[in-house]
């Protein structure tokens, strides 16, 4: 069981752009596995970490829908945005500028086969972090994500989720707001979910901006706990 994961980053990435990287990263992947059943091989399954800011950008899961997004396209257009529909679970997401956006690409045999137990620990991995910052993340019963102050009426999510899983390899992933741009939510009904305010760590902190290195760095530590793995830094 391999548990050493190749970590990279991106810096700010088209959307598109790291999605195709992601894909080409995930297929070889299970390329290697496939070998391994049909002809009995011992290869070893690499693991990634991507981790990246992407300029503005909606994406639409394979289960949600349009309707959650609140502009058309000659909208998206004036505010520099794209909008993509893609193959990972949820509804509707926002991507921009001053958002960590995490893409674990896992041979979840070299670590757990549970597809539940690897979401909770990305979620575990994000409420470490913010408890770094003397917050107090938590779950959503039945929404996915890490959330602050649930079960009362300023209920707000500050980092998203949505993957996808074949053969138990991972990918896509979370995306935590450290200094987004909350005006780009409104153009959405987030992750389908009304009535919820999304919030970012800046705003929480009542600073102009949060080190998003320092954030990063945070991450990765609980991360390699979390998992038992080990990262090696790695260029694109």
């Amino acid at each position: 069981m391999n548990k050493k994961v190749r970590l990279q980053d991106l810096g700010l990435k088209d959307y598109k752009e790291t999605w195709d990287y992601q894909e080409e990263l995930f297929q070889t992947t299970l390329d290697i596995k496939i070998k391994n059943r049909r002809e009995d091989a011992q290869l070893e399954t690499p693991n990634h970490f991507l981790m990246v800011e992407h300029p503005h950008v909606f994406t639409l899961g394979k289960s949600g829908d349009m309707g959650n997004l609140l502009v058309n396209q000659d909208q998206l257009t004036k505010k520099g945005a794209s909008f993509y529909k893609i193959n990972r679970g949820g509804d509707i997401t926002y991507h921009g500028p001053g958002q960590i956006v995490g893409y674990p690409i896992l041979d979840l045999d070299n670590f757990f086969t549970d597809i539940h137990k690897y979401l909770r620990l990305l979620e575990e991995m994000v409420i470490l972090t913010l408890a770094e910052y003397g917050l107090k993340g938590e779950r959503s019963k039945g929404e996915t994500g890490v959330w602050l102050d649930v079960g009362t009426p300023f209920a707000r999510k500050i980092c998203a989720m949505g993957v996808r899983a074949s053969r138990w390899v991972t990918m896509h992933g979370f995306a935590l707001n450290v200094n987004a741009d909350l005006g780009y939510f409104d153009l959405m009904i987030p992750c389908g979910i009304k009535d919820k305010a999304v919030t970012s760590l800046n705003v929480e902190l009542g600073q102009k901006e949060v080190s998003m290195e320092e954030v990063r760095k945070k991450l990765i530590t609980h991360f390699e706990a979390l998992f038992e793995a080990e990262c090696i830094e790695s260029q694109a």
